[in-house]
Formats: C-alpha cells, structure tokens, sequence
C-alpha cells in the first residue's frame, strides 16, 4: 500500500520484464545460442554418421527427434531474439508481443522414455535433454514477462476488498 493513499494497492513489479534485462537473461540468450551451434554441428557431422548404424526402427525415432529437436531450438532461438531487440531498444515490449504470437514454445513434445529411445546416440539424447530443460526455462519466464504484462489489472485480493468494506462501512458511520 501506499504511504500517501490509504487504501490504494501499488501495481505489482513484473518480474519477468526486468529479468530480461539481467545477465542472468543474457547467459540464458548465450546458453540457448551455444545450443543451437552443438546440435547444428552435431547433426551434420557425428550425428550424421551416427544415424546411419541405427537399426530401422531407432533410425526412423533419430529423424523424428531431430526435427523436433532442431524446431524446438529454433523457436527458443527466435523468442531469445526478440527479447534481445527489446533490450537492445530495436523493438519495444508490445512490438515484440505481436512477433512473438508467431512463436511456438509450446507442443513440441518429445518422450524421453520408451521405444528406441535408448538406441538413440548418447550425443543425440544429451541434446535433446537439454534443449527441453531450456524450453520450460524460457516457457517460465515467457509467462512471467506476457502473462502478468497483459494482465489489465491484478487480480482482486479478496482480503483487501473485506477490508476496504469494513472501512466504508465503519468511516460512513463517523461522518
């Protein structure tokens, strides 16, 4: 609450904003860049000739998690992008909103257990691993940053207006 307003509830400090201009969102950026260089270099070098001693049924699951893989790490990639224009002043926070509709952090799912998922190389696992840990990262604080951004007003604290009742019903009184 206010000093000077009794009553008054002061806007709540969005988090997420000012994290993305932290050095721990730029070691997040640098992280979320590094990895998109391993898995690019590991795909068309070891990762390639990897795949082609896989048995059929891993060959086909190496395919599909490297695709979603690569997708993954490019949307991570684009949304790191446009946090980093917004702190670099090239966009503002509501024009990276609008860009960032076209990003998908979401539903790229990928099981981590089950069939051929142990026949998979090691390599490829570690990356995979990795680059899921991050989307949930980035998914946090992307909720964090728009949620609360968008949010037009906080949600009422049910405390606050039993409060603010009692005062109009015993400060009505006294007048």
């Amino acid at each position: 609450m206010t000093d000077d307003s009794p009553g008054q509830i002061d806007p709540p400090v969005v988090f997420g904003r000012r994290f993305a201009f932290s050095d721990t969102f730029r070691g997040l950026f640098r992280e979320g860049m590094l990895l998109v260089e391993e898995t690019a270099a590991y795909l068309d070098g070891d990762g390639r000739a990897e795949s082609r001693d896989l048995p059929r049924a891993a060959s086909l699951t190496y395919a599909t998690e490297s695709m979603r893989l690569t997708t993954r790490l490019m949307q991570i990639a684009s949304w790191l992008l446009l946090q980093r224009a917004v702190n670099e002043g090239e966009m503002t926070f509501e024009q990276a909103g609008t860009e960032k509709a076209k990003v998908r952090l979401r539903g790229f799912g990928t099981l981590t257990e089950g069939p051929n998922w142990q026949d998979l190389p090691v390599r490829l696992r570690e990356l995979i691993e990795h680059s899921v840990r991050l989307q949930e990262r980035v998914i946090r604080l992307d909720d964090a940053m728009y949620n609360v951004a968008n949010a037009e007003e906080p949600a009422e604290n049910p405390v606050s207006r039993q409060l603010g009742q009692l005062a109009r019903a015993f400060g009505s009184g006294g007048e």
